[in-house]
Formats: C-alpha cells, structure tokens, sequence
C-alpha cells in the first residue's frame, strides 16, 4: 500500500540556510525520492514565499519544481495545493495545467478509514483580528482585481517587500510554547467539539514539527514543520502517521 505524504513551508523565492535555487533542488530531490510509493502528496501552503498570478504571467523561477509536480501528476500521483498566508493569491494555473486542485479553506478528508483535518493553518485560533481582517482583503476579488491592474514588475516587488515584513510579524518561537498558549492547538480543541470523528489535525504555517496528542486522548495535531532551516514533512503508511526528515547531504529519507 502506497504512502500519503504531507508537507509545507518550503518559502521558496527567499535566501535562508540553503539559497532558495539549492532549497527547490532540495525539495525536487525529496519529490523524487517518494515517487514510487506516493499515492498523494498534500502541499499545506507557503509554498511560496510571495505570489500573485496576472492573468498571462506567473512569477518567473520553480521551473524544476513545477516541472517536478508535472511528472509527478503524469506518474498517477494526486496533489492537493493548499494555499497559505504568502501564497494566497494562487488562482488557476496549475489547475489548468497540471490538473492540481487549489485549496484555500481547511478540509475534512477521509483517509484509508482516519478522518483527517487539513489546511495551512493561517487565521485559525483565537486573536490575531489585524491579519484575519487583512487575509478578508486580500480575497476579496475587487481587490485582487485592482492588484492585478499593476504591472507585474512593481506588483511582484510589492509582494516581495510585504512577504518580508509579514514573516517578522509572524516570527514564532521554535519550541513547542504548551497547550494554552499554541493557538492551533486551543483550535483543534474546540473543533472537535464540532465534529466528531477525527483522528487527525494536519496543520502547517507555526515552523515547528508538533505531535500533540489532544484531551480527549486520542486525536493528534501534527505540524509538519518548513524547509527553510528544516527538512521536516509527514508520512502516514495507513496504520502509523509520523513525521520524517530529508537528509540534505545524501538524499536519504530518514525517521
């Protein structure tokens, strides 16, 4: 039986521990590496560290990736995109080309008889009222048409500076902060209140690889982590969900 993967965070377009060009061959190496025994691959959004489609121009670059993502989807291997907080303003394009659905709401999805809950994790929780306001504006159409009257020169810069800043603001701490203060985790509690059933929480967006088992003792929220300073993602074999990490220096896939 095949493996579905679930990975995020990967930021590519900014320069951290690897440059963003050895990070895509990173990523491109580890796509490669699961080829044969994924059945699907969830990307959980940020996959881009700043985004805007124009009608007839995408953002130039991720040629290997997106190369990498078509012959995957040629291979028989599903792939869900969820869009993020940086690279929200996805529209069409890899849909049309790639037959890749876009996501930009959380999903519940049942797996090989676990019922998952899915997304990037951006706005979810109590608080943080100034960025879900601003996510409001950035999906409003009227808006998004506006932007798109830029020329793509100062709209992809623009985008570039206030991906910047947003990733300042966001900065989390990179140790698990405990149950009342991780506010996926206070969202998760309250959600399975709402919907009976889970088993699992996927989430990315908070840069840390968490498996926190919540009160009712069974179900488990699970972060997959990022690509920029880590190489974290999760595997779930349909008995064990867990999360592993790549091995930049030979390729190898290790728990």
């Amino acid at each position: 039986m095949k493996n579905i993967y679930f990975a995020g965070d990967f930021h590519l377009g900014i320069d951290v521990r690897h440059s963003s060009a050895e990070r895509e061959r990173l990523i491109v190496a580890w796509l490669e590496s699961v080829k044969n025994d994924a059945e699907e691959i969830y990307l959980i959004g940020d996959i881009f560290d700043h985004y805007f489609e124009y009608r007839k121009v995408v953002p130039k670059g991720y040629i290997r990736f997106l190369g990498k993502l078509a012959d995957l989807r040629d291979a028989g291997v599903k792939i869900y995109f969820f869009t993020g907080n940086h690279d929200m303003w996805m529209f069409r394009y890899l849909e049309e080309e790639l037959q890749i659905p876009i996501l930009r709401k959380p999903i519940v999805k049942e797996i090989r008889g676990k019922k998952f809950f899915i997304g990037h994790g951006d706005g979810l929780g109590p608080g943080d009222f100034g960025y879900k306001f601003i996510k409001s504006v950035f999906n409003n159409r009227f808006c998004q048409w506006l932007y798109g009257l830029l020329h793509p020169d100062i709209g992809l810069a623009l985008m570039t500076f206030f991906s910047g800043k947003s990733r300042e603001a966001g900065d989390d701490p990179d140790i698990f902060l405990g149950a009342d203060k991780e506010w996926l985790v206070q969202y998760a509690e309250r959600k399975i209140q709402e919907i009976p059933g889970l088993d699992f929480f996927i989430f990315g967006h908070r840069h840390l690889p968490i498996d926190y088992t919540l009160k009712n003792g069974r179900t488990r929220y699970i972060n997959t982590g990022e690509w920029m300073t880590q190489t974290s993602y999760i595997v779930f074999d349909g008995e064990t969900l867990r999360h592993e990490f790549f091995d930049s220096e030979d390729h190898r896939v290790f728990p």
